[in-house]
This record gives C-alpha cells, sequence and structure tokens, in this order.
C-alpha cells in the first residue's frame, strides 16, 4: 500500500494540475524536476482496457517534455489491433467469444498482437524529440543478455525483436503527438502459443479493405529457450537497464489505473476504449465479396453476397439467390433489413427476426438457412 502511496505521490509530481470540464481533462504546464528522477510505473491491473486508458492517460497527462516515464503491464488474454486496422480480417471473432477473449483496439499503429499473462508490456514515454525507438529496444535486448547472456537477441530494421535471428518474442507499436511520444512492445515471456495460433486468424472471407495488415512471424516464449528466467528477474533486469540507459535512478510503483484520485477522468477513457462505435466502428471503410453455400433437405445451391462497410455499419447489400431457391422478395427485403444495421451478427439477427417471424413452412425455413449464412460472414 505504501508503494501506492508512494507512485501517486510521484505521479502528482510530474503531472499538471488538471481540471475535468465539460467531461474533458485539462493540463498545463508542469516545473523542471531533477535530472536523476524518473518514472517507472508497474500496473496492477490485468484488464486490457484499463490499461490502455492508462497510455492515454500518461500521453495526455504527464509532462513528458521534462522526464521520460516507462508503463509496465500484462494482461489477461486479449487480442488487440492496431488503430487502423479491420478487426474483422485480423482475428476470429466467433472462437474469441467462445473463450471469452476480448477485442481492444489501441490508439497507436502497428499489427495485431495477443496478450496475455505470459506475455509483458512495456510502454516508453517521451517527448516528441526524444522518440527513440531503436534506444528503447536496446534496453530490452540488453537487459535480455545481461539476465540470461546465452540468449541470441536481436532487434530488426522493423523494430522487432528476434530469437536466434528468426523468432519473433516482441513486436512494436507507437503514437506521436504533437509535443509527446509513446512506444510499446511486447515481450513473450511464457504465452499460450496455441490460443495465439487460434485467435490470430480471419473471421470474414471475401474482405476488400485498405486497413493496414498484420504481418504474420514465428514466434517464440522466452522461457522455451530460457527455461530458469522467472518474471521479477525480468522485471528487475528491465527496470535496471531502463536505468542505465538514460542515467535514472528509478524504483518501480505500482499503480492502480482505476483510481480516480490518481488519475482523474480515466474511466470516461477506458469506457471509450470498450466500446462497439471505436472497436468495430473505427474500421476503415471495407467491402465483402463471398459465396454462400445454401442447403436444405430438399435442395442445393449457391447465393453471391456483396456489402460496403463504413463506420462499422452496412451501407448497401446485395443478395443474388437463385429464384427457384427462395423468391427474390425474400432476399431483397433481407437485405433491405441489413442496411444501416450494424456489421455484427447479434444486431443483424435482431434486425432480421421480424422477417423471419412473417414466414412459414418450407420459405421460412430457406430464409432462415440464408440469415444463418449471412451473419457468419459477419464474425
Amino acid at each position: 500500500m505504501s508503494n501506492i502511496r508512494r507512485s501517486s505521490s510521484l505521479l502528482r509530481r510530474f503531472t499538471c494540475r488538471t481540471e475535468v470540464q465539460s467531461s474533458r481533462t485539462r493540463s498545463c504546464s508542469g516545473g523542471v524536476f531533477p535530472s536523476d528522477v524518473g518514472l517507472v510505473l508497474k500496473s496492477q491491473s490485468t484488464d486490457v482496457f484499463q490499461n490502455l486508458a492508462l497510455e492515454d492517460w500518461i500521453d495526455a497527462n504527464v509532462d513528458l517534455q521534462q522526464r521520460g516515464v516507462l508503463l509496465l503491464w500484462r494482461n489477461r488474454p486479449a487480442v488487440v489491433i492496431g488503430r487502423h486496422q479491420n478487426p474483422w480480417t485480423e482475428c476470429n471473432l466467433p472462437a474469441m467469444r467462445r473463450m471469452g477473449i476480448p477485442v481492444a483496439r489501441r490508439r497507436s499503429g502497428g499489427g495485431t498482437v495477443f496478450h496475455d499473462l505470459g506475455n509483458l508490456n512495456l510502454t516508453f514515454f517521451a517527448s516528441k524529440k526524444e522518440y527513440d525507438r531503436r534506444r528503447n529496444l536496446k534496453v530490452v535486448t540488453e537487459a535480455l543478455r545481461r539476465v540470461s547472456p546465452a540468449l541470441d537477441v536481436q532487434a530488426t530494421d522493423r523494430f522487432d525483436i528476434l530469437l536466434n535471428g528468426h523468432l519473433k518474442i516482441s513486436g512494436t507499436a507507437s503514437r506521436l503527438s504533437r509535443k509527446s511520444s509513446y512506444h510499446h512492445c511486447t515481450l513473450l515471456h511464457s504465452a499460450d502459443r496455441s490460443a495465439l495460433s487460434a485467435v490470430l486468424r480471419p473471421s470474414c472471407p471475401g474482405i476488400h479493405s485498405n486497413a493496414t495488415p498484420s504481418v504474420p512471424s514465428p514466434v517464440a516464449n522466452l522461457l522455451d529457450h530460457a527455461p530458469t528466467l522467472q518474471w521479477e528477474e525480468l522485471l528487475d533486469g528491465l527496470v535496471h537497464q531502463y536505468n542505465a540507459e538514460f542515467g535514472l535512478s528509478s524504483a518501480s510503483s505500482l499503480v492502480d489505473p482505476t483510481d480516480e484520485s490518481t488519475f482523474p477522468d480515466i474511466s470516461r477513457m477506458e469506457k471509450e476504449l470498450r466500446s462497439w462505435d471505436w472497436t468495430f466502428g473505427k474500421t476503415p471503410k471495407f467491402s465483402v465479396q463471398t459465396q454462400l453455400e445454401l442447403t436444405d433437405s430438399s435442395a442445393r445451391c449457391s447465393a453471391q453476397l456483396h456489402m460496403e462497410v463504413k463506420n462499422g455499419l452496412v451501407q448497401s447489400c446485395e443478395l443474388q439467390v437463385p429464384a427457384d431457391w427462395l423468391p427474390a422478395r425474400l432476399s431483397g427485403e433481407l437485405t433491405d433489413s441489413l442496411v444501416g444495421e450494424r456489421f455484427c451478427p447479434q444486431r443483424a439477427a435482431a434486425g432480421v427476426a421480424a422477417l423471419l417471424r412473417a414466414q412459414s413452412g418450407e420459405l421460412q425455413s430457406r430464409l432462415h438457412i440464408l440469415c444463418d449464412a449471412v451473419m457468419s460472414v459477419m464474425g
């Protein structure tokens, strides 16, 4: 508890005085602090939305012109996509629902990553002028060499970290603002690679988009190659190397990202990150063109589906279904009911429920099969 009080005191020294006005937090400039004082924070939370909100809060409120900050954090299983990515092409949404794994959109660019408690996240905050990803990755590689000298680790030109020249143990993303910056990276210690491979695959066929695609890479855990490497040893090594690289003398401090007295207005930031409008609605415009296989007890056929989706909402929808399988009137009513709805199976199912209730017998059965096929495309 004393460690948390200490971290709150440190944050107050490094943040500007904040005031909440019209539900927004504004910062004013702070004073100069001793050159050997840094800030290393460890989040107590393992909730991906709380930790992403903590990143946003630090970036918005801490005076990074005076001092850099290192934030260390871990999450329960979650998939995190980049700011300009498409969740339907990056992750297996149906599998994630079954496994209880959320998807979150961060504010930085880059590719999609799987987080669990076997993965460490490091966020390096600095002024825009001091933004230096290569130097940050040097902290990680030098720390790994220090705690486990046998590890062959190198940072690449893509700002990944590879083990033995080809196995990815760390990926990078970053965000630059007018005066501030942050660079965050993953570090695979003992992640569940079977879960990773199960969820990092597309859930929707036939998507055409300009969204940023992820680049698949073979991955490895540090623990597979350094079986005795413990979490505390790794964390201590990283904090030591961060201090050594930047000439600081920082002890790590625990922080609670749900504490509004330390982080005013952070719950609003978290709420936005949890919202459908942010996670799915911020997806760059895309189209879907795919073939649907339709089968009932007496017939089998194929249908063509074409959708345009913007801001996560269906802008247009065309279905070409053989008229001898289902009257064009019904397939047209189905497409009309989808336009304007979220590209989301639950919302779309609710939208077509009345249409299904109005039918009976074979027509209802075949319309239900068509609806299910369309919903499956939505993940």
